[in-house]
């Protein structure tokens, strides 16, 4: 079989004759409209997600972070 993209399916209709090409789309026309009217599920909210892991990270943290990673920028052994 082959792999169904819009473009192989698009083929096969014109193949048809056109009175089954219309059969086709009042056929799958009543499906697509149900799908695209269907509401969306609520996504569930990320916020809070890692709020048991760590709290807070300091001020004083960051800044030590950020020490450490300029510390050798720029290096002298890179021309």
């Amino acid at each position: 079989m082959i792999n169904p993209t819009p473009y192989t399916v698009l083929e096969m209709l014109r193949k048809l004759p056109p009175k089954d090409r219309l059969k086709v789309i009042s056929l799958a026309l009543p499906e697509i409209e149900r799908n695209l009217s269907a509401k969306p599920q609520p996504r569930k909210s990320l916020r809070g997600l890692w709020k048991d892991l760590r709290p807070f990270i300091s001020a004083a943290e960051i800044d030590a972070t950020r020490e450490e990673m300029w510390k050798d920028f720029p290096r002298e052994d890179v021309a």
